[in-house]
């Protein structure tokens, strides 16, 4: 843990509601559950590499600032908020914020305090007046690479593979990471969305939450476009849900996630038949994943590191569809796809994956957009699901 070790923290409870603001030096997670942001910095968690073996750091670092707080309500006293590497073999850093708001489902609200909270005066940056977006690959090399993969699926090296492209967005103001977290909230108000440590996303996909001993994942793999047309969108979503090639991708993903949650838990199921979730300019298929964790129950932390990359962002099988897209993808995706969400002391927590994102950085952002490749998939339908994809986070950043 970096930074002097804060105060023991201290929740109170029905607090006047707090907002983030542009400007803020904001640290959040919103979802359709609960909703939790914080300001200032308290303290770092440092997690050397692999990251995904040293993820009981954190729960050492929270229980060294517990306080007087109450024990029953998930997201109180410290929270530690992280957005993780793609890449398991690398270190990784969560927040502690100084300041924490929460509001649960019910609609309960409280304050964790853990130091000093930052000025209320602001200095909100000017926002951009012109924007740049590049694809840092040729299109017609990226579609090159999604053929190089469905031979190699065909030749049977492995089921699936996911490659992403990245696109460069260049602007003429800094980009203000709490004023594009509030724009991509905002347009997907039923979305994990997330501001942390510039890296900000309004993904679909819950990747595993666990409060008390109740777990919950809901795994997406799938997809097809939205018009904004409701008869066009709901023909577009009856042939995605009887797609054979969707739904053999999408049952990869529900089998893995299953598999690797099932022994930590006394009872597991999923729902018989995936569901067709919208995503702002796409849909997708998505199946909610649901148990009771057996004791000792994990800490969240330790079900995202066993999760961590699922196929519907790695591939399958998971050592080979990683080989494979380190060898055709040809970008580093920073956090893009990595887990991303909180944690209390208690290791209560829920993370996303973290898609529909952009990692921002000044005056660039760096966004990424992937789409999952077997054995009969188009590279050029391929690309202009990725296009379709970056749309919502490109508007976010581009607004003027």
């Amino acid at each position: 843990m970096s930074a002097a070790v804060p105060e023991r923290s201290s929740t109170t409870f029905d607090r006047p509601g707090a907002v983030p603001r542009p400007g803020d030096q904001l640290t959040a997670f919103t979802s359709p559950s609960r909703q939790l942001w914080g300001t200032g910095i308290a303290a770092r968690i440092e997690l050397p590499a692999p990251w995904v073996d040293h993820v009981g750091i954190v729960a050492e670092a929270l229980a060294s600032m517990v306080g007087d707080d109450p024990v029953d309500q998930p997201g109180t006293g410290p929270v530690a908020f992280g957005a993780l590497p793609y890449d398991r073999t690398a270190p990784a850093s969560l927040v502690v914020p100084a300041v924490v708001h929460g509001v649960s489902p019910d609609g309960t609200r409280w304050r964790t305090d853990l130091g000093a909270a930052p000025a209320d005066e602001l200095t909100v940056p000017a926002a951009p007046r012109s924007v740049e977006v590049a694809s840092l690959r040729a299109v017609e090399d990226w579609c090159d690479a999604v053929a190089a993969a469905t031979k190699r699926i065909i030749g049977g090296e492995l089921t699936k593979v996911v490659l992403a492209r990245e696109l460069l967005v260049t602007a003429d103001e800094v980009f203000d990471p709490a004023t594009v977290f509030l724009r991509l909230r905002d347009g997907a108000p039923h979305a994990y969305c997330c501001c942390v440590d510039g890296f900000v996303a309004a993904s679909p996909e819950l990747l595993v939450s666990r409060v008390g001993d109740v777990v919950r994942a809901q795994p997406m793999a799938g997809t097809a476009p939205r018009s904004g047309d409701a008869t066009r969108d709901q023909r577009a979503a009856a042939e995605l849900a009887a797609s054979a090639k969707n739904r053999i991708e999408h049952q990869i993903t529900i089998d893995m996630v299953h598999e690797t949650v099932l022994p930590w838990c006394s009872y597991l199921d999923a729902e018989p038949e995936p569901n067709v979730v919208p995503a702002g300019p796409v849909q997708h298929l998505a199946t909610l994943v649901e148990g009771r964790l057996s004791h000792p129950t994990p800490s969240v932390l330790e079900l995202v590191a066993a999760l961590h990359p699922t196929p519907a962002v790695g591939g399958w099988p998971r050592d080979a569809a990683l080989r494979v897209q380190r060898e055709l993808e040809d970008a580093e995706r920073g956090r893009y796809a990595g887990p991303v969400g909180w944690v209390d002391a208690r290791g209560n927590g829920e993370f996303a994956v973290g898609i529909r994102s952009a990692e921002l950085d000044g005056r660039t952002a760096r966004v990424f957009a992937g789409v999952g490749v077997v054995s009969d998939s188009d590279p050029q339908s391929e690309l202009d699901e990725t296009r379709a994809k970056a749309q919502a986070v490109l508007s976010a950043l581009s607004r003027t």
